[in-house]
């Protein structure tokens, strides 16, 4: 199952650009020259990461063929606003742009700093992707809801990419429903394959009953990885926000075994991967480093 799917392999800058322009830089410079599909710039708020939009409008400019990437947060943006800039960023990428919408972060400063109360963030992610669709057609938008009111609206340039789609994330049953009703794919935090293919189940289920299909190709998953144990300080992290998974289940602690999770979610029905070093070690960041990584995973790509 699933061994006709289109891999690809993205990569996940994270922290690097915040902590060292020069290092995304040549990261940029070395996913490029060796063939990786994409490069993601997660955003949060509050956290050591850049702007996934500024970063990725430097990407757009700097590379010929990466695609751009980001786990997006939709809440707490203008709808017009957005469509405009994500429009803009596709059109001049020549239609690079990959997209996952998520929520942010549940609690704290993070919670504070996106600016839409806790129960009302998914309904505003779901009320603003129904908008920018509309948008990105090129629609004259008339549009009284219970977050959004719009008048007459239209943007120019629309996208690239017809359409230009947008992938959801999480894990919780209503989040899994409201993406096969929704979503034009599903790319959740960590998991196993195991429960990541009965999520699968879900979410189809949910499109068919709302009269959709999700694209078999439309699956993936963020996969961190891990040179050797985890330290402890990032088991615990990982064990207090994954509290129904053993942190070794779910991070690979060699290439091999990174290679061999790949396999095992491409066995069942998953193909597109954004990889993360759990823990970098000590030069995890320079060039050979990278084209290790390259060597061990890219030749799944297909």
């Amino acid at each position: 199952m699933g061994s006709g799917l289109k891999v690809r392999i993205g990569y996940s800058a994270g922290a690097t650009a915040a902590a060292d322009p020069a290092a995304f830089t040549r990261l940029v410079d070395g996913l490029e020259r060796l063939g990786f599909d994409s490069v993601w710039v997660p955003e949060v708020l509050t956290g050591a990461t850049l702007d996934p939009l500024s970063a990725l409008g430097f990407v757009a400019g700097r590379t010929a063929r990466l695609k751009l990437g980001s786990h997006l947060i939709a809440p707490g943006r203008n709808p017009a606003r957005l469509a405009k800039e994500l429009a803009t960023l596709d059109q001049l990428s020549g239609g690079r742009l990959l997209l996952t919408f998520v929520i942010g972060l549940p609690e704290g400063p993070e919670l504070s700093a996106g600016g839409v109360p806790k129960a009302d963030r998914v309904g505003v992610l779901d009320e603003t992707l129904g908008l920018l669709r509309r948008l990105w057609r090129g629609e004259r938008v008339t549009h009284h809801g219970r977050w959004f009111h719009l008048d007459d609206v239209a943007i120019e340039p629309t996208p690239h990419q017809e359409p230009l789609e947008v992938w959801y994330g999480g894990l919780l049953p209503s989040a899994l429903r409201r993406c096969g009703e929704l979503a034009d794919g599903w790319i959740p935090g960590l998991i196993t394959p195991a429960r990541a293919a009965a999520a699968k189940a879900q979410i189809d289920a949910a499109a068919e009953a709302a009269g959709r299909r999700i694209d078999p190709e439309h699956y993936g998953a963020n996969v961190s990885y891990s040179l050797g144990p985890l330290p402890g300080e990032v088991r615990q992290r990982l064990a207090a926000r994954y509290r129904d998974a053993d942190p070794a289940d779910l991070v690979p602690d060699s290439l091999d075994a990174l290679v061999a999770r790949l396999e095992a979610f491409r066995a069942v029905g998953f193909s597109k991967f954004v990889l993360r070093p759990a823990a970098p070690a000590p030069g995890s960041g320079d060039d050979a480093a990278l084209e290790a990584l390259a060597d061990a995973v890219l030749p799944l790509q297909s």
